[in-house]
């Protein structure tokens, strides 16, 4: 038996389809250049990438020149965009909420420039010795105006439950959509990500946060060393979730994000092998579930 949460490969089966998600995966995990990007992405059978850096340069620092060449590429390969993954809000509660305002313009122009309507966000991290309650309306006050400007531009934030920031459990996720209470702020689920912090994604999370689930990231953990894992092979329930929002009727994106290599500041790196076996994972549980990636 496989440990808990934990899903044997031999154990697969496929079940008949009759859900379709649209495949994505964070390019700047297989690759610096976006042209081997799409390439493998699109070997991988995905239609979309998401887009956190291109050409080692993060969205929030893309000239429009480069957004251009960018979008130029992703066209020829026959690749739309997901998302723009950004770094807004994977930043200390106390930076003026101007510096992550002007940052949001700026990928708001990356993001048009891409036809994408989704920016991937989070929630702040805190200060040495402050309490999670310290910062709470500081983080409100801050993602009220992020969302605020985003639905002035028409754009749907996703909150990103990243560890380490205010919204890293599923109460205070819920506590961010309440409170915010804007259908231009979701939620971006990250399994691995609540393993990290010692929840268990299905169990604890799923139900609560299900009415604001709107973009779905995948990536795996190991409870026991928070080591990063193949979809399946960890114990993210990712085989349970995936059932779950094909119950729902989700419809929406599933994204890879593997981090199989090494994790920094800003994101991760996988490789192209690495990628790939992490695709092929993610795809015989979707399969597996009758959940077919296109």
């Amino acid at each position: 038996m496989p440990p808990c949460g934990r899903t044997d490969p031999k154990e697969i089966s496929v079940t008949e389809t009759n859900a379709v998600w649209s495949l994505s995966g964070f390019g700047d995990e297989v690759d610096p250049d976006p042209a081997v990007q799409a390439a493998v992405l699109q070997a991988l059978g995905a239609s979309h990438i998401e887009v956190r850096s291109a050409w080692g340069t993060n969205v929030s620092e893309l000239e429009p020149e480069k957004v251009e060449r960018l979008k130029a590429i992703l066209d020829e390969k026959g690749l739309k965009v997901s998302a723009v993954a950004s770094p807004i809000g994977k930043i200390d509660v106390s930076v003026p909420v101007e510096h992550e305002l002007a940052r949001l313009r700026q990928i708001i122009s990356v993001a048009k420039g891409l036809d994408t309507k989704y920016i991937r966000i989070f929630s702040f991290y805190r200060a040495e010795g402050q309490s999670h309650e310290d910062i709470r309306d500081s983080v409100m006050e801050r993602l009220t105006a992020l969302t605020n400007e985003a639905a002035a531009s028409g754009v749907v934030l996703l909150h990103e439950n990243e560890k380490g920031i205010y919204g890293d459990t599923p109460e205070r996720v819920l506590d961010i959509m309440e409170a915010v209470g804007s259908p231009s702020l979701r939620v971006a689920w990250d399994s691995a990500n609540f393993v990290q912090v010692g929840v268990k994604p299905y169990t604890e999370a799923y139900a609560v946060l299900r009415p604001y689930l709107e973009y779905f990231q995948v990536k795996d953990a190991v409870a026991g060393t928070g080591e990063v894992v193949p979809a399946g092979e960890g114990d993210g329930e990712l085989d349970a979730t995936i059932a779950a929002l094909k119950g729902d009727g989700f419809a929406g994106f599933a994204s890879l994000e593997p981090h199989l290599a090494s994790t920094h500041e800003l994101g991760g790196f996988s490789g192209p092998v690495a990628f790939g076996a992490a695709a092929r994972a993610f795809a015989a549980l979707a399969a597996k579930n009758g959940v077919a990636l296109a």
